[in-house]
């Protein structure tokens, strides 16, 4: 963007480089018209606003131009963070229209995916899951890795869009040009992965980011779901929150390759390892979550950045390891038919949804259910009927 277009507040420190995200773009008032007036300018010079060097007839609100799949494509393998960031919207949309591009990108991009580690990050609220993702970021782009960090966030039920915005709490990361971080709305979905979320990681992967880190919301919904779609699955705790081994109630041990004991720093540093120890004594009785791998309980602080090195050598050894056994090319062989089922369940709700021979009489039933009227079991059978003979009214 040219310097004409935008200018620095006063707010901004002296001296203040690039990376101070300060800079404020001019904005645009039109008249009743539709058009760029002359009292753009004077409500500029008004509010006290640097005027423009260009007059208000040639300041133009530009779009970005419309692509082809090609051009997302050809963008993706030339590492082009904004056409990527593009391509993942066009993914997301739930607009008919992008569906096929959406598809037609995904599969153009196909032979340059399988290569990155793929890392699922869950944990209670509060567990410090951002920060540890931050720290273990910065670590690996230290040691020349490229980050990708799909944040899949809480859905707000008014808007749908995203409700904590974990980007903007990884602000050393954001900043780094070999990192990639892209906030998702959960959308309602158990777990907050969805096929859009599995196909934004084939899009990050093409774009030879090769660790991807995808946190979950982990609000004990299903991380079964994020199991399906990653490598490694490690689940982050902390002390101090009640019930020491809460993880078991939900399970999670049973899915976890690893538990991180997280901010075992300070005064708390003591309580992290007795954490640990209590973590690795249950673990050694419980079926490892991957065959021949033993979970095991480890300890960081992703505040001062120690044990995070340890952390990332133990998850290189389990891929080593997986890949050796060829239980690497299983598992992500079982994740895309895992994946097409999905998307078939999907597909046919979608079908059921949109018939109206179907619609009307499922509400009829159902409201004689919450009346009860009818049972739900009687009611089922009901509503298979009316189901069958609505889908098989589609081929007629």
């Amino acid at each position: 963007m040219s310097d004409n277009a935008t200018y620095k507040p006063e707010w901004v420190p002296k001296g203040a480089d690039e990376k101070f995200a300060s800079r404020v773009m001019y904005g645009i008032r039109r008249t009743e018209a539709g058009s760029e007036g002359a009292e753009l300018e004077a409500s500029r010079e008004k509010d006290g606003l640097p005027l423009s060097n260009k007059s208000p007839q040639a300041i133009k609100t530009a779009r970005p131009p419309a692509l082809f799949a090609a051009d997302y494509i050809e963008g993706v393998l030339k590492r082009d963070r904004m056409i990527l960031a593009r391509a993942i919207t066009v993914i997301e949309s739930n607009a008919a229209k992008h569906f096929e591009l959406g598809q037609e990108i995904v599969q153009g991009l196909l032979p340059h995916v399988g290569k990155a580690i793929r890392v699922g990050i869950t944990g209670v609220p509060g567990a410090g899951k951002s920060t540890f993702i931050e720290a273990l970021g910065m670590q690996l782009i230290s040691s020349g890795h490229r980050v990708a960090v799909l944040a899949v966030d809480p859905s707000s039920s008014l808007s749908k869009g995203s409700i904590l915005g974990d980007k903007t709490r990884m602000e050393q990361l954001a900043k780094e040009k070999n990192a990639f971080i892209r906030p998702s709305p959960s959308g309602g979905t158990l777990g907050g992965v969805t096929r859009k979320s599995r196909e934004t990681l084939l899009l990050c992967e093409a774009a030879a980011y090769d660790v991807i880190l995808v946190e979950t919301v982990g609000v004990g919904q299903s991380e079964t779901t994020v199991r399906s779609m990653v490598d490694f699955f490690l689940t982050v705790v902390i002390t101090g929150a009640g019930d020491e081994l809460q993880g078991i109630k939900k399970g999670i041990l049973e899915l976890a390759d690893a538990i991180v004991v997280n901010k075992a720093d300070g005064a708390n540093k003591q309580k992290a390892l007795v954490t640990q120890a209590d973590y690795n004594q249950v673990l050694h009785y419980l079926r490892p979550a991957t065959e021949g791998w033993q979970t095991a309980a480890h300890s960081c602080s992703a505040l001062t950045g120690e044990g995070i090195a340890e952390i990332w050598q133990m998850i290189c050894g389990f891929m080593k390891q997986m890949r050796q056994s060829g239980q690497l090319e299983a598992r992500r062989q079982q994740q895309n038919l895992s994946w097409l089922r999905d998307m078939t369940a999907q597909y046919v709700q979608k079908l059921i949804d949109g018939n109206p021979a179907i619609a009307e009489p499922r509400r009829e039933i159902e409201q004689a259910v919450l009346t009860g009227q009818l049972s739900p079991t009687a009611a089922l059978r009901q509503i298979m009927e009316v189901i069958e003979k609505g889908l098989r009214s589609i081929d007629q």
